[in-house]
């Protein structure tokens, strides 16, 4: 009730001490008091007894557990208090909470990706939901498992009108694979087990799921509505024989056949199946920028990532190669070679069908499981058979291979991008994963990193959005704790999600944040200058980013000369925590190098 004075009642003076914040603890069962905030004059109490019948909001919570949740990701609010209050109660499924929900909404779909069962988050309703747009997005287009958990006024009886009301369901429908509002609690188990189910078959995604308040808060009144649903057991397709022969037949009328690993291919059994095939057959092959780490990098065969559109060695590949054995691409990826009519032919191999379009037309589909498709292929091909001839890629693979460590003792500074990643790779053991925002530096990580293992290079290149990064190591280090992680990110898409250096340090996370920083937004200025613009609009201020890491309780590093990034990247992670080391960068060395690269194509 309204009160005039900020001196509490008697009631409240007596009331609970407040509980504790950190992550994870349970208090002992008790009464409890939910509160919206600490001033007196808005408190809103429901005492309830631990003891009571499990709501819909518990049912939720049990349906999670039984999916195999770990955590949950958001920032709540009062609309969803009794499912907050779910999981203050039980210890399977544990409450992080972040700074933001975009994050938020990042760490959810980062967990998929790793793990190929859905990340959850949840939020409030209105801007907490809207909120979650950008990252809904990310994971829609990159094909990443989530579970989107928003409130909602409530929908049988509300006194407050339109208040921070809007069309959640309907906005999420465009950017998630499903969006549905629970209505009862009657629906909750099979919604919860829906929702999962579509989220994690292929094409993996997001799906949102709205849950109202007074929906929340119901005591179901049908068996069904009280238990989680089992997970059904089930095995994908496998591609259908007369598909296989047909892809069979143009790899074996081929001469110059050439291997493109996508994004889709990032399966653990796609992968082992691939590095067989290409054992066997001795076929080169290049990736996209998401399929980096789904091979070996390592290996001889290895044409590099199509990370530039074009000029660049493994351009010339492409255009010399009869044949495209496409397995895992997705066009919601930046193409890695346009089609012509008439030109280089396609064999389509992905767990379901191309999306046609003016660049992309294939002339064979092998739909179905991936890794099935690779193995019928690789068992029914004879190479002493085919006519195969890789003189040509081999000398391709050779200029990769020099050009990648060409930058191993540049000393320019501030640094170039190419000595932070030759420096970054000597540091990060095989198995450590590097976590990229979006920026020039992406592009050059893409082409020049070698990925040794699948996961071990996480970028985004469908959305490309900035500020994912950051929320995206925290969330691979939570799934792998015992393996070294950093982010590397931008001064421009860093600042866009900093605030959760704090749930870092909270969640005592040990987790190194690379600053590449030039006070500018450098990937548009380079397409301005690439292009004959005027460099203009791109320039911003930064703040002290020793003192910024420092005032959330992180350790902040600045390097001042270039052997000091290897040394200071190896001392933090090794030390443990939360570090930001701050490395001055120049991009101008970038168009030198692209002239070079467009001299030196135009040459094979």
């Amino acid at each position: 009730c309204h009160r005039s004075s900020f001196a509490p009642s008697p009631v409240l003076a007596q009331r609970p001490p407040r509980l504790p914040a950190f992550i994870g603890v349970t208090p002992p069962n008790r009464s409890r008091y939910l509160r919206t905030t600490s001033f007196p004059f808005l408190l809103s109490y429901h005492a309830m007894s631990d003891s009571r019948a499990p709501n819909a909001a518990d049912v939720l919570v049990a349906c999670l557990a039984n999916e195999g949740v770990e955590y949950i990701f958001g920032v709540p609010g009062e609309e969803n208090l009794d499912l907050v209050d779910a999981l203050r109660r039980q210890d399977k499924v544990k409450l992080i909470v972040t700074r933001h929900e975009q994050a938020a909404g990042f760490m959810a779909s980062t967990v998929g990706r790793l793990t190929g069962h859905a990340g959850v988050c949840l939020s409030t309703l209105g801007p907490g939901a809207t909120n979650f747009a950008t990252s809904a997005a990310y994971a829609h287009l990159a094909g990443l498992p989530s579970v989107i958990i928003t409130g909602q006024k409530p929908i049988k009886k509300s006194k407050q009108g339109r208040f921070q009301i809007v069309d959640t369901v309907g906005l999420f429908a465009h950017i998630t694979k499903r969006s549905v509002e629970i209505v009862s609690a009657n629906l909750v188990p099979p919604q919860i087990r829906e929702s999962f189910r579509v989220a994690e078959e292929e094409k993996p995604g997001p799906v949102h799921i709205e849950l109202p308040e007074d929906v929340a808060g119901e005591i179901s009144n049908d068996e069904l509505g009280k238990t989680p649903f089992h997970k059904s057991q089930q095995r994908r397709p496998i591609a259908e024989e007369k598909a296989i022969n047909m892809a069979l037949q143009l790899i074996k009328e081929a001469k110059r056949p050439l291997l493109l690993v996508g994004a889709g291919a990032n399966r653990k059994q796609t992968c082992n199946m691939l590095t067989e095939f290409i054992a066997k057959t001795g076929m080169y092959w290049f990736n996209t920028q998401m399929g980096k780490g789904v091979i070996d990098e390592n290996l001889p065969q290895y044409l590099g990532c199509a990370a530039l559109s074009q000029d660049d060695y493994i351009h010339c590949g492409i255009e010399r190669a009869d044949l495209i054995i496409n397995v895992g691409h997705d066009v919601v990826e930046k193409p890695p070679f346009f089609m012509h009519q008439g030109g280089t032919k396609v064999i389509h191999i992905n767990y379901y069908s191309a999306q046609v379009d003016e660049v992309y037309f294939p002339q064979v589909e092998v739909v179905g499981d991936i890794a099935n498709a690779i193995w019928q292929i690789k068992e029914a091909l004879v190479p002493s058979e085919c006519a195969w001839d890789f003189s040509y890629f081999e000398k391709i693979a050779a200029l990769v291979r020099e050009d990648t460590s060409r930058f191993d003792n540049d000393d320019r500074f501030p640094m170039c991008i190419q000595r932070v990643i030759a420096d970054t790779r000597g540091v990060m053991p095989e198995d450590g994963i590097v976590c990229l925002d979006n920026g020039l530096y992406k592009v050059f990580f893409a082409r020049s990193y070698n990925a040794r293992d699948r996961n071990t290079l996480l970028l985004d290149n469908a959305l490309a959005t900035m500020g994912a990064g950051f929320p995206s190591a925290m969330a691979a280090k939570m799934v792998y704790p015992n393996r070294k992680v950093i982010a590397v990110c931008g001064d421009g898409g860093f600042m866009m999600n900093s605030q959760e250096l704090e749930t870092a340090v909270r969640l005592k996370l040990d987790l190194v944040i690379v600053v590449v920083s030039d006070n500018c937004y450098g990937m548009i200025a380079f397409k301005q200058e690439t292009l004959g613009y005027d460099v203009f609009g791109m320039n911003f201020g930064n703040p002290d980013f020793v003192k910024y890491a420092e005032a959330y309780g992180a350790k902040g590093h600045r390097v001042t000369a270039v052997p000091e990034f290897s040394r200071l990247l190896r001392a933090s992670l090794d030390e443990g925590g939360v570090h930001l080391i701050e490395v001055p960068i120049d991009y101008r060395n970038c168009v030198e190098f692209m002239d070079e690269i467009k001299t030196k194509v135009c040459e094979l």
